[in-house]
């Protein structure tokens, strides 16, 4: 490896793919995807990360023709909050990683917190 190439960090080309497929007007195929990408990435790379991510659920795939043509299934927000729910499944204490998380929380995040889940009650008795 070139002495002066910088490693990526963890997640960075999902989240360059991501980005890419986000910029697409509508379903993309994985050729379309390497050719957007900053760099020299492999087909094969870009092909093992967006299997990666459909794994993650973070992308669908469709079949068309003999390729697969891929789609972001969300926005940032919701590709974080798939992220969130990962970790706490992980977790054998739900309770006691909800409660750490709950007590770093600013209190403007507190109080929006606190909103969202009225709401989300709210819409669950209508």
């Amino acid at each position: 490896m070139d002495r002066g190439a910088r490693r990526r960090g963890q997640g960075e080309l999902e989240a360059q793919v991501l980005s890419v497929l986000r910029l697409s007007p509508g379903p993309a195929t994985a050729a379309w995807v390497q050719k957007r990408l900053d760099g020299d990435l492999a087909y094969t790379t870009v092909m093992t990360i967006l299997s990666r991510l459909l794994a993650k659920g973070a992308v669908t795939r469709e079949r068309l023709g003999r390729a697969f043509v891929w789609q972001a299934a969300s926005d940032e927000a919701g590709l974080a909050a798939l992220r969130m729910r990962r970790v706490l499944d992980a977790e054998a204490d739900r309770e006691a990683v909800l409660a750490s998380f709950v007590t770093t929380l600013s209190p403007d995040d507190e109080r929006l917190l606190r909103g969202l889940l009225h709401e989300a009650g709210e819409d669950a008795e209508d």
